[in-house]
């Protein structure tokens, strides 16, 4: 609750601030105005203030009359990825796929009209782009972006194009929105995406969706090449089975690591 503080520099609209951040969680993953200002303790228009703020800067967004975090929340620390569970869960078959494949691979998560890679396991190879946790690019020109966008609803999906990149990398060339569209209805159905030389010359990559319990598409996870070192069929016919594999048992280890049996026993008294 908002108002604890007792040293004299504590800041208390830091500390608000936070609080609002903190209120979401895997049970109130959207959360209304009034929610959070219960949820936090704080008058309603101080609560509207903050998510706005919030908003402006990118920690929040706006969905459906509520309010959901956004991967951005990674440049505060790692603790949006502990929260999940996901890179304890995808490590050791992110590793495997790395292993089976020499190549390179990332897991990401859309943040409005542009992906945030949120794992990595990487082979020293050199490509046009550097890449790490809390990189940000443009989705429509990427594969995991484009995974990521067709596991969106139309609604949803509209949206998220429409509101611009924050990335600081540029795509090659313009998308077209009919054509990225008709795209996304194949990926859809196909369950997996390719990318060449799209977002930079020499990077080609695959991607699939990492599902949670429900059955959602959380975030995707690529094999990425360098484009003159592997064809477009040798990254399909080879590398993509590995990846759908190692894909898929990360999905259900995620399911299971969520629906863990877990309480919070209370402290010892004195």
């Amino acid at each position: 609750m908002a108002g604890r503080g007792q040293g004299a520099d504590f800041v208390e609209a830091l500390a608000r601030g936070l609080d609002v951040l903190g209120c979401f969680d895997a049970a109130h993953p959207r959360r209304s105005l009034s929610d959070v200002a219960a949820a936090t303790g704080l008058a309603r228009p101080t609560a509207r203030r903050l998510l706005l703020t919030l908003d402006e800067l990118g920690f929040v967004r706006q969905v459906d009359g509520g309010f959901e975090p956004t991967p951005r929340v990674l440049s505060l620390g790692m603790a949006y990825i502990a929260s999940l569970g996901l890179w304890d869960v995808a490590r050791p078959r992110m590793e495997w796929l790395v292993g089976q494949t020499g190549e390179s691979s990332s897991m990401a998560q859309l943040d409005g009209s542009d992906i945030v890679y949120v794992a990595r396991v990487a082979v020293p190879k050199i490509i046009a782009l550097r890449v790490e946790v809390g990189t940000r690019f443009p989705a429509p020109p990427t594969s995991q972006g484009k995974v990521l966008l067709a596991g969106l609803a139309p609604a949803d999906l509209d949206a998220a194009l429409a509101l611009p990149s924050r990335s600081p990398v540029l795509p090659r060339r313009a998308w077209d929105p009919s054509a990225l569209r008709d795209e996304l209805t194949s990926v859809r159905a196909r369950g997996w995406a390719l990318a060449d030389e799209e977002l930079a010359p020499g990077v080609r990559s695959v991607a699939v969706p990492v599902r949670d319990g429900t059955g959602a598409v959380r975030a995707a996870m690529n094999v990425t090449v360098h484009a003159a070192e592997t064809s477009t069929e040798q990254l399909v016919d080879e590398h993509l089975p590995r990846l759908l594999r190692a894909a898929g048992e990360v999905s259900a280890d995620w399911a299971l690591w969520q629906a863990r049996p877990q309480v919070e026993a209370p402290a010892a008294g004195p």
